[in-house]
């Protein structure tokens, strides 16, 4: 007998979403299509007019959109990066969290290209990168690094759905002509586990400097330019912990609203919400330190170029949108992660996380403006304010993105019930394994302790020791 068609009882809660589908759904996807649908009137706006109808202009030529597409991006290693990290480490309390978290690097790379192409004006320039392509340009680069990252996560996503599209296959009739497409033929047997998990884990190896590689030549994008405070060698490391930070913040968005909808409160528990809280408040402090060095170097340095956006920022014209970025990105997750009664609770991690991406989108608006509203060769008529067209494309990337990721847990389980299962059967004693290779004192080949024993033990522990005072 196949031991994947063979569910046990608690698993079933992660069937339902695929088999009943209410009417609360049709009313969010309707909702989340007509916020798509007015950006993409906006864009055919955008099309008839030309880039007149936003407020990029000379030497703004960046505004919005690239902002976007640099944020979109960094959201984009929440999945792969961490769920290959965990999978590594062999961390068992990834099982709930690894797809939820890498369906949101597949879907948000769309959109971040998408931003590109919204930037250009005509979309059919996008060709030319491919057709004249210049081996010296970081654009280039961007595009190769963006295309091989979005195979490599597409093809680790899709391996861990194979043995859950079997169980579906054989659970669910009315679509199993599609799962069975799916499915590959997965029996279950043990050379295919085998094969499986060894794909597994090469992809887990391989997507990892895929990874760290795309934000890093999304940064070079900037920094080998001679902007004023875009031309700087932190900005490798400074982008992909940002990418990292806000990637973290995304799953545990996620996972709170799928937590919620779904009643998957079994599933992902407080210890998943208290473990990426701690990832969280690491990578804010990492942040803080990489913000910190980057001004730091750029005050003491003193260059009147890259003083005039460093004023501007400080107590200038985009104070307000700086010191909103330090109070989203460091004060309020700092105060809510650094105590574990508010760490542990899905509200302490979701407001965290929501100040966390409206920070770091901020920091990229600050990135991308600012340089450019100051030029090198001062202009007293240098303004840029986005307007009606560009912040509606913004609305309808996001909505699109919600609306995908909400019908993929309708076609396929948000939480990978193989996984799962896998873990009730065998994770316990592989973890007691690792610790008695670990411990010093303790032999490989030693007997394991059983429930009996512990609880005999327990049991000895507990009474009282008598003395001859006594």
């Amino acid at each position: 007998m196949d031991p994947d068609t063979t569910m046990v009882d608690p698993d079933e809660v992660l069937l339902r979403p695929m088999q009943r589908t209410g009417w609360k759904f049709w009313l969010f996807s309707a909702v989340m299509l007509a916020i798509w649908a007015f950006g993409m009137y906006e864009w055919t706006v955008q099309l008839r007019s030309g880039l007149q109808v936003t407020g990029l202009n000379v030497p703004v030529y960046w505004g919005l959109y690239i902002t976007n597409f640099v944020f979109f991006i960094g959201i984009s290693h929440a999945g792969t990066l961490i769920s290959a990290i965990l999978r590594l480490c062999k961390a068992e309390w990834r099982r709930p969290i690894t797809r939820a978290a890498e369906v949101i690097t597949v879907l948000v790379l769309f959109f971040g290209a998408g931003c590109v192409i919204l930037d250009l004006g005509r979309p059919e320039r996008a060709l030319n990168v491919i057709l004249y392509a210049n081996g010296h340009s970081p654009l280039v680069w961007d595009v190769c690094s963006i295309t091989v990252y979005l195979t490599g996560s597409l093809i680790y996503l899709y391996l861990p759905l194979i043995p859950d599209a079997a169980i579906l296959r054989d659970r669910m009739p009315q679509r199993r002509w599609f799962y069975r497409i799916v499915a590959l033929g997965y029996r279950g047997t043990p050379r295919q586990k085998k094969i499986l998990e060894t794909a597994i884990s090469v992809m887990a190896v391989v997507v990892i400097p895929i990874a760290v590689s795309v934000h890093t030549v999304v940064s070079w994008v900037f920094a080998m330019t001679v902007q004023p405070m875009w031309h700087s060698t932190i900005f490798g490391p400074y982008f992909v912990v940002g990418a990292i930070f806000s990637g973290i913040a995304g799953i545990l968005i996620a996972m709170a609203i799928v937590r919620k909808v779904y009643h998957l409160e079994n599933y992902l528990k407080p210890v998943h919400f208290n473990n990426l809280g701690l990832l969280l408040l690491v990578m804010t402090l990492l942040w803080f330190y990489f913000t910190f060095a980057e001004y730091l170097t750029t005050y003491y340095g003193s260059e009147p170029d890259h003083m005039r956006i460093f004023t501007a920022k400080i107590h200038g014209q985009y104070a307000p949108l700086f010191w909103s970025m330090v109070l989203c990105c460091l004060v309020i997750p700092f105060c809510l992660l650094v105590t574990k009664r508010t760490r542990s609770s899905v509200w302490g991690c979701v407001t965290a996380s929501v100040a966390v991406e409206i920070g770091m989108w901020l920091e990229r608006y600050l990135i991308v403006v600012p340089s450019l509203s100051n030029p090198r060769l001062p202009r007293a008529d240098v303004s840029y304010a986005p307007t009606l067209v560009e912040w509606s494309l913004l609305a309808s990337f996001v909505a699109a993105f919600i609306f995908l990721y909400g019908l993929f847990t309708k076609v396929f389980p948000i939480v990978s019930i193989w996984e799962v299962k896998e873990g009730r059967e065998k994770a316990l004693s592989e973890v007691e394994e690792r610790i008695r290779e670990a411990l010093p004192g303790i032999t490989p080949d030693a007997p394991a302790v059983g429930p009996a024993e512990r609880q005999r033990r327990d049991q000895r522990d507990a009474q009282p020791v008598l003395t001859p005072a006594s």
